[in-house]
Formats: structure tokens, sequence, C-alpha cells
């Protein structure tokens, strides 16, 4: 089987890369944690916090106070590519989280080139550490593949998912844990990567029950076929809270230490489709996981939190149409994305509509409402998205637009190392200081 060759100039790329500036900062070298935690909120601007904020006091029928997200909030982060646009998609935005380096719009860890650059995880891995990645995407999906993999397009996720088993450093493949969706990709007709990792001794699991009982790393574990279905359309709670708390109980005790990505993926997701009780509903899982986190960070001191977001989708506003009011407690009504609504709602009669409507949403169809309804009932897009705008105008939430901002997203930080991460930085800021951590906690 062939393994992933790299060229000469993406050698030293990669060797650069994985080296401690010769400058790094007396402070760094002091406070270097043996183990990283570092979770990333895709599409995580700071709005989506304040508007967790309020969503969960409204929840509680309590007054505001901090959430987990306000209590460990330490600064602010700008996300720009390395091209013209000034907004970033997650695999520019990923590229430069997991390697120090800017790049295109598309790129997983190459740089205009298309040469590899160097990860954290395999600087981490040539030094000893454990590395684990979760997610609640597929684990081959932009932000997971860029700690992992290098390729020109993050579509490519066929090839992205085989480098996760072809890349070796210093013989040994890069991951030792890795949690999320993505089956497809990794049990094809050309290839069966999962069958591959089994025999590198991967313990695995492809449902819930027997990821519980994964008990050693290496482990892999493919828990949908694509992505994890959406928070609010599951049973489950906190999916990603316990894939998080798996991985750190398989990553915990690594003589070495280990650096861990975790993703919410799909706060992303809600926010392309506007859908702010999908949006919601992901934040809650993220902030379990991220308590989570935390709980580990106070059991093991030497350990840093870090948690960011690759860049904010939507253009989330807390008020719309003029009117000063945010009705987040209208959102507790909704129990299902807009698009599982939109299903439902196709399969109906129309005599049905308006209860089941009110069934699944708590919101009252208007008669014009319901002729609308009536109107586009046979088309799925029309359909969704006006729905769609029946629940932003009932709760006052605005959108700019369906795809990503410039704006600049939040930093958060718990644990040894965390004065490091105060006030403004670039999202590369972040990266250099985590791989200089880890340089350094590996030389202590």
């Amino acid at each position: 089987m062939n393994r992933f060759v790299l060229p000469l100039a993406a050698t030293l790329i990669l060797a650069a890369c994985a080296q401690t500036p010769s400058s790094t900062p007396p402070a760094v070298e002091q406070t270097a944690p043996s183990n990283i935690i570092f979770m990333i909120g895709d599409g995580m601007g700071s709005n989506y916090l304040t508007a967790y904020r309020y969503f969960l006091a409204e929840g509680k029928h309590q007054q505001i106070k901090p959430t987990i997200y306000d209590q460990l909030w330490t600064g602010m982060s700008s996300t720009w590519p390395d091209d013209q646009t000034l907004v970033t998609d997650s695999a520019a935005s990923a590229t430069a989280l997991a390697t120090g380096f800017k790049s295109f719009n598309g790129a997983i860890s190459v740089d205009q080139q298309h040469v590899p650059i160097g990860t954290m995880m395999q600087q981490a891995k040539r030094l000893g550490k454990a590395n684990g990645i979760v997610a609640s995407s597929q684990i081959n999906h932009a932000t997971p593949a860029a700690f992992l993999a290098h390729n020109k397009s993050r579509r490519n996720m066929d090839a992205i998912a085989d480098q996760y088993f072809d890349i070796r450093i210093n013989g040994q493949l890069v991951p030792d844990v890795m949690f999320g969706g993505g089956l497809t990709h990794f049990i094809r007709d050309d290839r069966n990567l999962v069958s591959e990792f089994q025999a590198e001794g991967y313990q695995y699991a492809d449902s819930w029950q027997q990821l519980k009982q994964l008990n050693q790393m290496p482990a892999l574990a493919l828990l949908a076929e694509n992505g994890l279905p959406y928070v609010l359309n599951q049973e489950m709670e906190s999916p990603l809270q316990i894939m998080t708390e798996k991985a750190l109980e398989l990553l915990a005790g690594h003589p070495h230490g280990f650096v861990l990505m975790v993703e919410g993926s799909q706060i992303d997701w809600c926010g392309h489709a506007n859908d702010i009780a999908c949006a919601m509903a992901e934040m809650h899982d993220f902030a379990r996981a991220i308590q989570s986190a935390k709980a580990f960070v106070d059991a093991n001191p030497d350990t840093l939190l870090i948690i960011t977001a690759d860049h904010e989708t939507g253009g989330l506003a807390l008020a719309a149409d003029g009117i000063y009011e945010w009705r987040a407690d209208l959102i507790y009504g909704v129990q299902f994305t807009v698009r599982e609504i939109t299903r439902r709602m196709m399969e109906l009669e129309q005599a049905e509509l308006a209860d089941q409507w009110r069934h699944w949403t708590g919101l009252t169809l208007s008669d014009e409402q319901r002729m609308a309804v009536l109107a586009v009932h046979d088309d799925k897009t029309e359909l969704r998205n006006l729905l769609n705008g029946f629940i932003n105008q009932a709760t006052r939430t605005g959108w700019t637009t369906t795809g990503h901002t410039a704006a600049d997203v939040p930093v958060l930080a718990y644990g040894k190392g965390a004065e490091q991460f105060t006030g403004f930085m670039d999202n590369i800021d972040i990266a250099k200081r985590l791989m200089q951590f880890i340089q350094s906690s590996a030389s202590q």
C-alpha cells in the first residue's frame, strides 16, 4: 500500500513548523501545559454566545447571568484568509488554527502552492504526545481535516480520510482517538479504512453503546454515515459531550500528554440554515462539552482548555425589523429543526397543518400565514424558507446571510497557560502559542 510521501519542499515546511520559534518567550516555557484541549465552535461568533446567554436564562425562567462561555471568555480573534475575500471558510480558518499559517479558502493545511504545512498534531506526535479529534460532523470534514491531513480542496473527503491512515510520523499514525461521523468515507468500494485501522490495533465502534465500551486507545468511532443528526432532531442528550468525555477518558494518563481537538460542527450548519432553534440546541451541546472539558482541567491542572470559532455564520442579529425585542422564550417551543418540520409538514393534509405547526413550534398560524403555507406546500425549498421566516419573525431574530461573515470571533481559555490568550489576536497567533506550548512541554 502506498504511504503518504512528502516532496522535499513539503518536508522542509513540516519540519520548520514543528520547531519552536527561537524567540519563545520565557513565560511560555514556564506555563507550557502537557495537555491541550482545543475546542472549536464552527460558525460561533460572539453574537451566538450572547444569544445563548439570553436563551438559557429564558429557559430556566431566571435572571440573566453569565454562562460557561461568559465565564471563560478572555479575548477576540480575527479570521481573515490569505486571499482577497476577508471572509474565511472553515478550511482556511482551520488551517490557520492547526498550523499557524494562513492559506486560501478551501485549503486543508497546504499553502498557496499546495505544499503541505505541518500541523500541531503532527508536531505533537513527533514529540511523543497522543492526539484526538471529536466532531459532530464527519471526522474528515474541513476543521478536523486541517489538523491531520493536507489537500488543496476540502471537498476531496475520501482522499483526506485516506491520509488519516497513510500519513505517518516516525512510523506512527497521527490520530490516536477519532470520534464522530463519516462512515461513508471510511468504508468504500475502493477501500475499507475501518478494517485497516483495526489491523493497526484500533478499537472500533459504530454505535453509541459500543462507544461506551471503548476502554483504551487507539480508538475509532464512526457514529453516522455523514454528520451526526442535529441535536434538536434526536432524543439523545448532549452527544458531543458524551464523545468528549470518552475521548478525555482514553487520552488521560498518556505519559507525554495529549492534544485533543473538539468541534461543535453543526452550530455552523444551523447558521447556514438561519435556524435559531437549531443553533441554540447545538450551542447547548457544545456548552456541556465545555463543562466536561473544564472539569477535566480542574482534575488535571497540567492542562489548557482553549476555545474559539473558525468564523461567524449567518450574521446573526438578536432583534429584527426595527423592533427593540428578542423573544428567546419562544425558541423553546420549537421542537425540531426547520428542515425536519418542513419534511413533516409536507406529509400532512391541509386540515392538519395549523394544529401540527402549533404542536411542533408553539406558534399559531394566522389566516394569512396558513394561506401562504398552502400556496407552497408541495415546494420543499419555498416551504422551508416560509416556515423559517415565521419563526425568525416571531422571535425577532435577524440574519444577514446564509453564508459566513468576516466578524471577529471569541476566544475563551482556562487552565495552565490561559493568560497567554487574553485580548485581541489573530487566529494564527492562537496556533503559534499552542505549538510553542507543545514544543516546550515536551522538553521540560
